[in-house]
């Protein structure tokens, strides 16, 4: 669909600053531990913003560090003592405790995954050395820490098999090292790439002998650099990035035959402006520029000299275009997969065939083509739900993906291209009856009438009656889909009598482009319109009521729910606002943040600035509203989203809420926003959470 820009309302967020400066002073009965008022005042744009928590944006003092003690201290006399805790803590163990894998990275016949057997906390890196040989661990995480706090995952590994190249992860952190390992002598190498923001960008040249990997300087911007195995990284040869500051990164890629080293630059996190360059290394022509000036994103993969790009130029649900690389000239590019009535979100080559996995209505579909774009099939997949793309070599014409979905756990499938028949690798065993379940979609209209979707889950017995309690969530961002997926969570959560709804909103790449930019920037309330009349919907149609009915989510979803509950307290029982960007005014000045301005804006254009505080959770606090219960989550180790948002909104929420509904700040001094915990700390945080919101929708 055509999106429409949203007017600002000017009146809104004008009264919002009113609002905001109103000296804080509590007006619950609850005895909150005291957060001091020390107000420090900006000017922006001619409007005064006072900000009375800026004293804890200073992570590390003393002060900070005796609050944040305090505030667990004050939330774990709550938690500590649910009584629905155990039994939630008890079905989550029995579903998450199992055995789990990833799907196979493969170099020279040898299978390299990550690997978690149901009686150990973390996965290991294990590698078998043919289909049918049996598991070994290569790279245990508890060599590198005794608490069990850092973790490790696959890199990328040489076309031999013969090198790994793996990162370790402490806590949550987005920063990891890298580290190289011999397979055929089972050790490390002295090399190490330092802790950095490398995202796990790097790639092995095809000899194996050099590595190229991406990292990201603070305050300078990204860069790319080549490693010779062997030698120390101090003479790392930077290849690439000089040009480019803060806000954007850069991707690696190298061509099946090693002949092409790939780089995209992105220009902020949004996937609406990609550059494209690449390096013919059988040559000393240097870096070339194939996109640099045109505004779409752009991704791929190369065989021989085919350069099969996924675009969505000119086409909002994405297409295919193959480039020649000896003759690159766009005007001699060549269309491969048209666009068509649904999106594309990526591509893959396997066998010799383009995968493209397709989201239609909120699910996936896995289609081939053949290198010319003639259609060869599509997967059968279990359901609607979940798939990856394959995974696999160009000339390997065997490929893994996985399938998961509501009450389906999640599988993995090993793929015959050549014959186009699908082996069952691994599937978790979990103790579920798929018939105790009902699954739907819906629809419904927003404010503005646009249509969408929701997917529902709960028992089979559910009686419609407004008397269920109901957990929402949604994320509406990033052009990034929210499809069925397995969750110990939902299941959990239905076994207890609830109900559970993922709404697709806008912002999310369900729709392709046109309508993620529906929900980004001067049309980010779309978002919060679509999220608050999912809620609406539920109760309408006697799924829950507002007392009953619960919201989570993180990162941009924690965004989502704190403006969703700022703006509509009423209709909401309870939130779990997770790792959430919540001071939209400063948000950009944090970390990695300028990524974003692409897909919010920035409170230093004075047009975005408008619109920013408009929604701004931490801004539109009101003094005296009811505010249902709120559980903040964040930690010291979310190295992406400042926690400082979680630490000056449970401050200022505490202090103005009018309600007697508690406001709790759940503090991690070990998590972060990447993944990395020891499985029971994953259980216990998960069960935090869900006997949070059962307890207060249960009253």
């Amino acid at each position: 669909m055509i999106y429409k820009l949203r007017n600002i309302r000017g009146c809104v967020w004008a009264s919002a600053v009113i609002l905001f400066i109103i000296a804080a002073s509590s007006v619950t009965a609850i005895d909150y531990p005291e957060s001091a008022v020390e107000t420090v005042a900006d000017t922006l744009h001619g409007t005064v913003i006072e900000d009375p928590y800026r004293w804890l944006e200073d992570q590390w003092s003393e002060r900070t560090r005796d609050w944040i003690d305090r505030q667990n201290a004050f939330t774990r006399s709550y938690l500590d003592t649910l009584s629905v805790r155990p039994a939630v803590r008890e079905r989550l163990a029995e579903l998450m405790r199992v055995d789990e894998v990833s799907i196979p990275d493969v170099g020279g016949g040898r299978l390299f995954y990550k690997k978690r057997d149901k009686g150990e906390a973390l996965f290991s890196i294990v590698m078998q050395e043919g289909p049918e040989a049996s598991p070994e661990v290569l790279i245990d995480p508890r060599s590198f820490s005794d608490d069990e706090s850092k973790s490790v995952g696959i890199v990328d590994v040489t076309c031999d098999g013969k090198l790994l190249a793996y990162s370790i992860r402490e806590g949550g952190q987005d920063e990891t090292v890298v580290r190289f390992f011999d397979v055929d002598s089972r050790r490390n190498l002295a090399d190490s790439i330092p802790k950095s923001l490398n995202w796990g960008v790097g790639v092995f040249s095809h000899d194996g002998r050099g590595y190229y990997y991406a990292t990201y300087v603070a305050d300078v911007g990204p860069r790319a650099f080549y490693h010779e195995v062997g030698k120390a990284d101090a003479e790392d040869q930077m290849i690439f990035g000089e040009a480019y500051g803060p806000g954007k990164y850069i991707d690696l890629e190298i061509s099946d035959d090693g002949r092409y080293l790939i780089i995209f630059v992105s220009k902020g996190s949004s996937d609406t402006w990609v550059e494209v360059h690449y390096d013919n290394l059988e040559d000393t022509s240097g870096i070339i520029t194939l996109v640099d000036e045109i505004e779409a994103s752009f991704a791929g993969e190369v065989i021989s000299d085919q350069f099969y790009l996924l675009t969505n130029w000119n086409a909002p649900n994405r297409r295919v275009l193959a480039a020649n690389l000896d003759d690159p000239d766009p005007s001699k590019w060549r269309e491969i997969i048209p666009e068509g009535e649904t999106a594309i979100e990526d591509v893959s080559l396997a066998g010799g065939k383009l995968a493209a996995r397709y989201v239609e209505n909120a699910s996936y579909h896995l289609r081939l083509f053949d290198l010319e774009g003639e259609p060869k099939g599509e997967l059968a997949l279990p359901s609607l739900g979940r798939c990856s793309n394959l995974y696999g070599q160009p000339s390997d014409n065997v490929a893994y993906y996985s399938f998961s979905s509501f009450v389906f756990p999640y599988t993995i499938y090993r793929h015959d291209v050549s014959t186009g028949t699908s082996d069952l690798w691994f599937q978790e065993s979990v103790s579920i009856d798929p018939a105790d379940y009902v699954v739907k979609q819906v629809w419904y209209s927003s404010k503005d009438g646009t249509r969408i979707p929701m997917f529902v889950v709960h028992g089979k017995d559910l009686t419609l009656d407004g008397n269920n309690p109901a957990r929402l969530t949604g994320y509406g961002g990033f052009n990034s889909s929210q499809t069925p997926k397995f969750d110990a969570r939902t299941l959990t959560w239905v076994e207890h009598g609830g109900v559970y709804a993922v709404a697709n909103l806008r912002g999310g790449g369900e729709f392709g482009e046109e309508w993620h930019r529906a929900g980004m920037r001067e049309n980010k309330q779309n978002v919060y319109d679509d999220f608050i009349a999912a809620g609406e919907w539920l109760i309408d149609n006697g799924y829950t009521r507002a007392s009953k009915l619960g919201i989570a989510g993180g990162s941009n979803g924690g965004l989502l729910v704190g403006a969703a509950v700022t703006q509509r307290p009423d209709l909401f029982g309870a939130v779990v606002c997770s790792y959430p960007l919540l001071d939209m005014v400063r948000y950009h000045l944090f970390l990695v943040a300028r990524f974003w301005i692409p897909e919010y804006g920035s409170s230093e254009d004075p047009d975005q600035f408008k619109y920013l505080l408009d929604y701004s959770p931490y801004h539109n606090i009101r003094s005296g509203a009811d505010y249902p219960a709120v559980l903040f989550v964040t930690g010291d180790n979310d190295t992406r989203v400042d926690p400082s948002h979680g630490r000056k909104m449970t401050a200022r929420m505490q202090a103005l809420t009018g309600s007697d509904n508690p406001i709790l700040l759940k503090y991690d001094t070990q998590a972060g926003h990447s993944h990395g915990q020891a499985i029971d700390q994953v259980i216990d945080d998960r069960a935090d959470r869900l006997s949070f919101l059962l307890w207060q929708l249960n009253k």
